[in-house]
């Protein structure tokens, strides 16, 4: 191997796609179960340059021949360098929060910065605020403990202008998952998150919610990475390189779910835009009858709605936490609290609209036409309206549409 990744778990890294798109080079993902496979990897030194994630970055530090001094003090290394059989070891990590910070407005100077966690990251974190002059670190963690206060502690101060995760909270597979009440902090300005999936984590999530500018550590995993590969090469990639290396893999890897009223086209549409996006489609109603095994009118006529629509939310739990897809969702999905937001974790929510009298009724069980019909697109506009990024109109051709829902895509998809 030359170039590549050591952890003990390397299941959903996004490294391989932005090494071989900024650096060219290929880019393996070697798996190190255990301490001492890690060892004997290190000891062979039969590589070029490599990317150490959990739970190594430590243990790489005494094979190190050099060390830069801003890792040594984070005692911490997250890339190694082979020159000529010395190993280098860098700190890229400091580089991508600093980056984030920087790429958003977010000023350190004089604040008091809450870090949740009390794991490795939080040295790095920690590091990039002090250097930023911030007055005041306070380190949250679960027991307290080593200088750090509990999270109940730290809410009942409301200390904190900037607050960081630093955490594995709210991490794919764990979706949804939030340890503090921003609402308990008068004087936030700013929350960051290292978590890069989700895009959206449900601390950024309640942040937007709260009018508080958040931002995710997706921009953070680039600018490292980035960094990195130019340890590797021996050269240096500038800001507006990273800002294409993350827009290109956003791009690549977000969602686009789609909302609207039964029959305005959300399937016909979504199968045109995955094969235009490149992504994979999802019907939502399909992973439904797969899970019921039974269609969804029986599901109504023998369950009933209630039934139906836990039915959905599980669906769409299930199906947001994965990337790279174009999800057709039911017409009633937003009437469950809670699903429109699942849905932007990963990417925007596009609302395919038809005028209510082309709408189809056939086999659709709340549809029944004229009346209920118009009653139904009255209560539900409202909700497709809060929970859409853009609105599409489906009136005419469908290559129309498909090109109005990529410009809604590529309009929205990146918003920070």
């Amino acid at each position: 191997m030359e170039y590549g990744l050591i952890g003990e778990k390397l299941g959903h890294s996004y490294s391989r796609q932005i090494h071989e798109q900024i650096g060219g080079y290929s880019y393996q993902l070697h798996e190190l179960p255990t301490e001492a496979d890690a060892r004997a990897f290190l000891e062979a030194r039969d590589f070029k340059g490599v990317n150490v994630t959990i739970p190594y970055k430590k243990l790489v530090i005494p094979y190190c021949d050099k060390i830069e001094p801003r890792a040594a003090a984070i005692g911490a290394v997250n890339t190694l360098v082979n020159r000529d059989g010395k190993l280098l070891g860098f700190n890229t990590d400091y580089d991508g929060f600093q980056y984030l910070a920087r790429r958003h407005g977010v000023r350190f100077r004089g604040k008091t910065v809450l870090i949740l966690g009390s794991g490795g990251t939080r040295n790095t974190v920690a590091a990039v605020a002090r250097d930023g002059g911030a007055a005041r670190i306070i380190t949250v963690s679960r027991t307290g403990g080593d200088g750090a206060v509990t999270y109940a502690q730290a809410e009942a101060s409301g200390e904190g202008q900037i607050i960081v995760n630093a955490s594995p909270a709210g991490m794919y597979p764990n979706n949804g998952s939030c340890l503090i009440d921003l609402r308990r902090f008068p004087d936030l300005e700013a929350v960051l998150d290292v978590v890069y999936n989700p895009f959206r984590t449900e601390l950024i999530l309640r942040a937007e919610e709260l009018g508080i500018p958040a931002y995710c550590g997706f921009e953070m995993l680039v600018a490292q990475a980035v960094v990195s590969a130019g340890h590797f090469l021996d050269k240096l990639f500038s800001a507006n390189q990273i800002d294409e290396a993350c827009h290109a893999l956003r791009r690549e890897l977000s969602n686009v779910s789609l909302i609207g009223m039964p029959g305005c086209g959300k399937s016909t549409v979504g199968r045109a835009l995955a094969r235009a996006l490149a992504k994979k489609y999802v019907d939502l109603d399909d992973v439904i009858e797969e899970h019921a095994k039974m269609p969804i009118p029986d599901i109504f006529a023998q369950y009933g709605e209630e039934t139906f629509r836990k039915y959905e939310a599980e669906a769409v739990a299930a199906c947001a936490k994965l990337t790279d897809q174009v999800i057709a969702c039911g017409g009633g999905v937003v009437k469950t609290p809670g699903n429109a937001r699942l849905l932007r974790q990963n990417g925007p929510v596009l609302w395919i609209r038809r005028p209510v009298e082309k709408l189809p009724t056939a086999g659709r069980p709340l549809s029944m036409g004229g009346h209920s019909l118009k009653q139904m697109e009255a209560e539900r506009t409202p909700l497709y309206r809060a929970a859409s990024d853009a609105a599409v109109d489906n009136y005419g051709q469908l290559s129309d549409t498909v090109k109005d829902a990529v410009e809604a895509f590529d309009q929205t998809f990146d918003v920070k």
